[in-house]
């Protein structure tokens, strides 16, 4: 996905994860959550957003932190999300190609990272909205959730920080079935390696396979579907080993 395309992703969820917490209240409990309240919801992803905007367009250049959350609730607290988002929205749109700004996975530009990262935030943080609402959740598109199962997978896991360690190798593999996207990642004492292979020659026999459409892959990985939406083929500990251990938190 280009930065354009992340952007644009990133208006479109924002403005169906405000419309879904309007919707059911900020009292409402967040089932894929189920530690949060709508309201926790609001105030972590608007702090994420408000964070974010402030490395583009203020230009930090080493690590700055947030700005806290806000005491407020109710109607107050979804105006406070919307305008936040408005504000990263437009600062990505305006920020320039050439943008130097401190950010923390591998990306071809600064700005290339922040669309990337605040798309994927935005677009988890609404399916969690979405579940408090209660109904059809809005679809996530193949290429949107191909580019976030590589992002958690290549980016955010690749990191030392990653809990998602083994004390002997074991390996699971990840396949979409409707995209040429298939991951293998190796589980070790160390952070997951990955090896994405899209049409080429996969490496051998894996531990355990995941397979499902790219948006159910998506959500499984990130915790917000169960293990069952998808087919586990093999020995099924290490997917369930990664669900227990992947949780990305903000500490």
């Amino acid at each position: 996905m280009e930065i354009t395309d992340h952007i644009k992703s990133l208006a479109a969820e924002g403005r169906l994860l405000a419309a879904a917490a309007q919707e059911a209240g900020t009292d409402a409990a967040v089932p894929t959550c189920p530690q949060w309240r709508v309201r926790d919801l609001l105030r972590h992803t608007g702090m994420v957003h408000r964070w974010a905007t402030a490395f583009v367009v203020e230009g930090h250049t080493s690590y700055h932190p947030d700005g806290g959350e806000p005491d407020l609730d109710g109607p107050a607290l979804i105006d406070w999300f919307r305008e936040g988002h408005d504000l990263l929205v437009d600062a990505l749109d305006g920020a320039p190609a050439g943008l130097e700004c401190w950010s923390f996975l591998p990306a071809p530009s600064p700005l290339a990272f922040w669309t990337r990262r605040q798309a994927h935030e935005t677009a988890i943080h609404r399916v969690d909205a979405e579940s408090a609402r209660g109904g059809r959740p809005s679809p996530v598109t193949a290429a949107h959730a191909v580019d976030g199962i590589d992002e958690l997978l290549c980016g955010l896991h690749a990191r030392p920080k990653s809990r998602v360690r083994t004390p002997a190798p074991r390996s699971l593999r990840v396949r979409a079935t409707d995209a040429d996207a298939c991951w293998t990642v190796h589980l070790s004492p160390e952070p997951p390696r990955v090896v994405r292979a899209d049409g080429a020659p996969e490496e051998g026999p894996v531990d355990c396979e995941l397979t499902a459409s790219a948006e159910e892959l998506y959500l499984t990985l990130w915790n917000r579907l169960p293990l069952a939406a998808v087919t586990v083929s093999g020995d099924a500990e290490p997917a369930r080993f990664w669900r227990a251990n992947s949780a990305i938190t903000w500490s």
